[in-house]
């Protein structure tokens, strides 16, 4: 199993706090805790364990995490943590200097160097999504990172928007991967946060080629869904976002053996299994499209034949993946 579930509501409201203390300790590194709710507290953690990779999901009310010099010294494991926050009002203090963090915002933080840490949320919600990874593991000059220590980053928009949506669905989908996945997740999650990164710094030339690919294709990913029920979306529309020729467009995606229709078709196969069950139109409406005139045109783009006919396909004639095949 690659998660890992835990709260402290397993044990009486006396030993919770210390119960955190330990399990996060094991999980995260050695820091010194407080909260205000010590006599009760109430918290929740998901991990998922990609190996050298740890996705993280944690919920509790009050916390204040203090990372000093003395607990360095002691033990250092020497990574990158990176807090996503869901929810709640955060702070992050460096060298006597407060930051706020705000519901949004990405925080690249160092297991090597001093810093204190409070989060207040609801205990009923996940209030942030943590990535703790080896410092070697990051695609980019360590000065490079450094340079964005503590600093908010907005997750809101642009790559670090992208970044944040893959780290919401990372803890959402949790459950459903195997340890085969393991690889690619692991590298598309640390792809993804050098671009952000380098694009926060104007350092993108200091990618690797393949690291800027991946970051391209997940913002095309992210484009694709957000705009499926848009009419001009075409494959043209697709390399202009993104500022690259359709003809890049096409390398890109047939490196991944498929093309810029065939791409989009992958999105509608999401709803292909339930057409026998729902009618065209509520498909149309559950994708976004107002118009299920232009729903039945992109399907039929897409897979060269009509909703409608699909439906009366007999199953063979999707045997090899030509058509689209209800699951």
């Amino acid at each position: 199993m690659l998660v890992t579930e835990f709260s402290t509501e397993v044990v009486a409201a006396s030993e919770r706090f210390a119960l955190w203390e330990g399990a996060t300790e094991q999980s995260h590194m050695r820091n010194r805790l407080r909260s205000n709710d010590h006599n009760d507290f109430r918290a929740r953690m998901r991990v998922l364990d990609l190996a050298e990779v740890q996705v993280a999901a944690l919920a509790y009310s009050h916390l204040e995490i203090a990372r000093t010099a003395k607990l360095i010294r002691q033990s250092d494991p020497e990574v990158y943590l990176i807090n996503y926050s869901l929810g709640g009002e955060g702070i992050v203090s460096v060298d006597g200097g407060d930051t706020t963090l705000r519901t949004g915002d990405l925080v690249v933080l160092d297991s090597s160097r001093p810093y204190l840490g409070g989060v207040r949320a609801d205990p009923d919600s996940w209030s942030h999504v943590t990535v703790q990874f080896p410092r070697g593991l990051l695609p980019l000059p360590e000065k490079t990172a450094q340079s964005l220590f503590a600093v908010p980053i907005s997750g809101r928009s642009g790559m670090g928007g992208v970044f944040a949506r893959w780290l919401t669905d990372l803890n959402a989908r949790a459950h459903e991967f195997t340890p085969a996945d393991i690889p690619t997740l692991t590298s598309v999650t640390l792809d993804l946060l050098a671009s952000v990164i380098a694009r926060c710094l104007e350092a993108e030339e200091s990618l690797a080629p393949e690291t800027r690919k991946t970051a391209l294709r997940t913002r095309i990913n992210a484009f694709v869904e957000q705009h499926l029920a848009d009419p001009a979306m075409t494959p043209q529309t697709i390399a202009d976002a993104h500022h690259i020729s359709l003809r890049h467009l096409q390398q890109l995606l047939a490196e991944d053996d498929t093309s810029p229709a065939a791409w989009i078709r992958h999105r509608l196969d999401l709803a292909t299994p339930h057409l026998n069950a729902r009618t065209i139109q509520a498909i149309a409406e559950h994708w976004g499209f107002t118009s299920p005139t232009h729903f039945s045109r992109l399907f039929r783009d897409t897979y060269g034949i009509s909703p409608r006919d699909y439906r009366n396909l007999p199953p063979k004639a999707c045997a090899n993946r030509q058509q689209p095949c209800a699951e």
